[in-house]
């Protein structure tokens, strides 16, 4: 989508401190960091939200959570991380393009707020 920050991002036409990309995903340091470690994960395909998804994006899903798993360990998150998606606007959603938070780097609480 034209109008979208995360697609720019994917299409390198904004700049991102990039740790990790692939055909089918990016992952890169969030501009405003909620912990010492916080990535944002996309996919390259625009989706919406989560209530956008279709069983045509179960690999898509899967390729990606696997990924952070191992963009956590490259990290050096051995002792524990998060993985948050706001969907909607209640949810907290402000990017209409799904994407994952990891954060770690420190004790993390429940409820975040």
């Amino acid at each position: 989508m034209a109008d979208c920050i995360f697609c720019k991002i994917a299409s390198k036409e904004i700049p991102s401190k990039l740790v990790y990309e692939d055909d089918y995903m990016m992952a890169f340091h969030d501009i405003e960091p909620q912990a010492p470690t916080h990535v944002v994960i996309i996919p390259k395909e625009h989706i919406g939200s989560l209530d956008d998804l279709s069983n045509e994006h179960k690999n898509l899903i899967g390729h990606i959570f696997l990924s952070i798993k191992d963009i956590a360990k490259a990290l050096d998150l051995r002792e524990g991380y998060r993985v948050v998606s706001n969907c909607g606007e209640l949810g907290g959603q402000t990017v209409g393009h799904i994407h994952f938070h990891l954060l770690g780097g420190r004790q993390l609480q429940w409820p975040p707020g």
